[in-house]
């Protein structure tokens, strides 16, 4: 049992991402992740262990730009409750603009 939400086309995506992983809380407390992405493609992140309002303040959502955003609360039922467990895990990350392809 977890808890994940999605933003998109809001500015400060991280802001609202992270309000909706607060409502979603009581769905995972072991920890809590955000991924956002700028208008630059640019992808940046932040996990940690615990509650999340502990995993994020003012400086950790400052350091999240964008105006798209993912964010998890983990609740484990499979793996050990650790930091490298803790998502949403950001790798290979690959900027495409699509805008026209369809």
């Amino acid at each position: 049992m977890c808890g994940i939400i999605g933003v998109a086309g809001v500015p400060d995506a991280s802001r609202v991402a992270y309000l909706g992983l607060y409502s979603l809380q009581h769905r995972g407390q072991e920890s809590a992740g955000l991924v956002a992405v700028d208008g630059a493609g640019v992808a940046r992140s932040h996990r940690g262990m615990g509650l999340v309002s502990d995993v994020f303040g003012e400086s950790v959502l400052s350091a999240l730009p964008g105006d798209v955003a993912i964010g998890h609360t983990r609740y484990s039922t499979a793996g050990t409750s650790v930091l490298a467990n803790a998502q949403p895990i950001l790798a290979g990350w690959r900027y495409r603009d699509c805008r026209g392809c369809c």
